[in-house]
């Protein structure tokens, strides 16, 4: 019979000390502890300990059966995921870092370029070059007219896309609409990476408090590095429904190795990525709901719209304007119509958490995370779709931030295309030819349109 106790620091930490090593709690089981809120403790004599944080009866039950005989130490949530965090931090990173391409390494990014596409890119290179020699202008003519064919193609895919982006919606189609009653809606975890941003987390704290949505039925993530104790301390300084996670240092030190480590410890159904000066319209998390429970189990990730609530700052932040207005408003919706792969933004994607936690999540070793995921979603038989919301953030004023960010776009954008490029029989197999071509006008042109350029 299962007995159960109101536990402590005291009584756990002393259950922990005293338990046989025979009943510790093992790595294999790290994710049912986390989803059931459990973790056993070893034995006192005969006696099996578990502790758990959700006293519900189901809960309750699931354990007695599991654990048959076992007495039940009731302790605070925070208090439970610490304690699995001293236990398990240093798996919880290497499956941050790793499990991508431990699981899936010809969608990882950790080695960017293969030996066969190194063979490949070399032998073209070489065949460039001895032409070039016996026949340099020939050769020339040859590359202008190719990469202008290629510019072109390109071009004009991306003008067929604002065309379709711009048509009305097909009348017949049901519009998302946030009516769903507070009962019926679904747990939501949000998810804030944040880096040395301490002094826009009042701003952030003010958006997300805005949001329309249950707060029993919402989980909001602060996730800061250990080591940035400002922004750490910061966070933890707002109180009221935040959950600060304090992702170990380890390298790569990047926005999705962390967002990696976060989203094993989230509850929601579905999980929502923003950035620390973004600000989403109100009824974003109910319009994702409405959305995702009228469109097919397939359809992953739904991208919000993005805009920037200073575009009249100077010339600079009007013309990143004009390009977030071609990027969300025509081209991503072209894409969506014509249902080829979709390249992610950096944030306000919505998805369901189990399929994103089935693919492994965010590649840390891909500086554009985002329009990897999109296109790695597509490849594995998933759906990404647009959101009739948006979300709004603030655009680079100055020229070395601009020229930063951009730079590292088309990195990110070159091992998007190299890492998804790698055998096209088998991505033509999974999103079919038309998905493949616009996957390489895409993605590929927007590379050799910038390196032409």
């Amino acid at each position: 019979m299962t007995s159960f106790h109101r536990g402590t620091d005291a009584c756990l930490l002393q259950a922990r000390d005293g338990a046989a090593a025979a009943y510790d709690a093992g790595e294999a089981d790290l994710d049912l502890y986390l989803r059931r809120l459990f973790l056993p403790l070893g034995r006192d004599g005969e006696e099996p300990i578990v502790a758990t944080a959700d006293p519900g009866a189901e809960n309750v039950a699931w354990l007695g059966a599991a654990y048959p005989g076992a007495r039940l130490v009731f302790v605070p949530r925070p208090q439970l995921i610490a304690e699995i965090r001293r236990r398990f931090d240093r798996r919880l990173t290497q499956d941050a870092i790793f499990a991508l391409a431990r699981e899936t390494p010809a969608l990882s990014a950790q080695r960017v370029v293969t030996r066969g596409q190194t063979i490949a890119l070399g032998g073209f290179a070489a065949a460039v070059v001895v032409a070039a020699w016996r026949a340099p202008l020939a050769v020339l003519g040859a590359l202008v007219a190719l990469m202008s064919l290629i510019f072109t193609v390109s071009v004009l895919f991306r003008a067929m896309l604002a065309w379709l982006g711009a048509l009305p919606k097909n009348p017949g189609t049901p519009a998302a609409q946030p009516g769903a009653a507070d009962s019926t809606l679904p747990p939501y975890t949000i998810m804030v990476p944040l880096y040395r941003e301490a002094r826009v987390l009042p701003t952030l704290v003010r958006a997300l408090r805005a949001l329309d949505y249950p707060a029993d039925r919402l989980q909001i993530l602060l996730v800061v590095e250990a080591d940035d104790l400002e922004t750490a301390a910061a966070a933890e300084a707002m109180g009221g429904p935040f959950d600060v996670v304090r992702v170990p240092p380890s390298l790569p030190r990047t926005k999705p190795k962390a967002a990696n480590f976060a989203l094993r410890l989230a509850r929601g159904e579905f999980v929502v990525i923003f950035d620390a000066e973004d600000r989403p319209e109100p009824d974003q998390l109910r319009k994702a709901v409405a959305a995702f429970r009228r469109r097919p189990r397939t359809t992953a990730c739904l991208q919000a719209r993005l805009a920037f609530f200073n575009c009249n700052e100077n010339w600079l932040t009007k013309l990143f304007a004009l390009d977030y207005d071609l990027w969300f408003g025509v081209f991503l919706p072209g894409l969506d119509r014509i249902g080829v792969p979709m390249p992610l933004g950096g944030t306000s994607n919505h998805f369901r958490t189990s399929v994103l936690r089935a693919i492994h999540a965010w590649d840390p070793f891909n500086v554009t995370e985002d329009a990897d995921l999109g296109l790695r979603l597509a490849q594995l038989g998933y759906l990404v779709s647009m959101l009739d919301s948006t979300t709004h953030e603030e655009a680079p004023a100055r020229l070395d931030v601009w020229i930063r960010q951009r730079s590292r776009w088309l990195k990110g954008y070159m091992q998007t295309w190299l890492v998804h490029g790698r055998s096209a029989p088998a991505v033509i197999g999974r999103v079919g030819l038309g998905g493949f071509l616009a996957f390489q006008l895409f993605i590929g042109g927007a590379v050799l349109s910038a390196l032409v350029n």
